[in-house]
């Protein structure tokens, strides 16, 4: 077992954990979690669009946490493995190095939940970019 692709899948499975829960805490979580005002109005007139979005992201994050434990070799090995945890890991660091400046390009505001988020995303990007470079030669073509 690689312990970088097993940290990166656990740390996506937590993710995709918070974002199931922040659907059972209903508006007060998505707004403690930062999903902004809008998302935590459309939960408490009852608009299923927060949970689908919510659900969606946690699909994708569990998704991800997978082809991770399968390049740590926990589970099978999955279909496009090294060009999927490539992906992942620039999605990962593109959403960390890109999200500020992309706010402060548009006047919006670079706040304390901007800052931690991409820190976090940066962590978890750097997490699954070493788990790829140590796994890469048994993840085959």
């Amino acid at each position: 077992m690689n312990l970088w692709p097993a940290a990166g899948g656990a740390l996506s499975a937590i993710a995709a954990a918070t974002h199931l829960a922040i659907v059972v805490g209903g508006p007060a979580w998505y707004r403690f979690f930062g999903a902004g005002e809008r998302f935590a109005q459309a939960a408490e007139r009852g608009s299923p669009m927060p949970a689908v979005v919510t659900v969606g992201i946690a699909t994708v994050l569990a998704v991800w946490a997978a082809f991770a434990f399968s390049g740590a070799g926990l589970i099978p090995r999955l279909p496009l493995l090294r060009l999927g945890l490539v992906a992942i890991s620039a999605i990962y660091l593109a959403r960390a190095l890109l999200w500020l400046p992309a706010l402060a390009f548009r006047g919006l505001p670079v706040d304390a939940f901007a800052i931690s988020s991409s820190l976090i995303v940066l962590a978890y990007g750097v997490v699954y970019a070493l788990g790829t470079w140590t796994a890469w030669p048994r993840l085959g073509g």
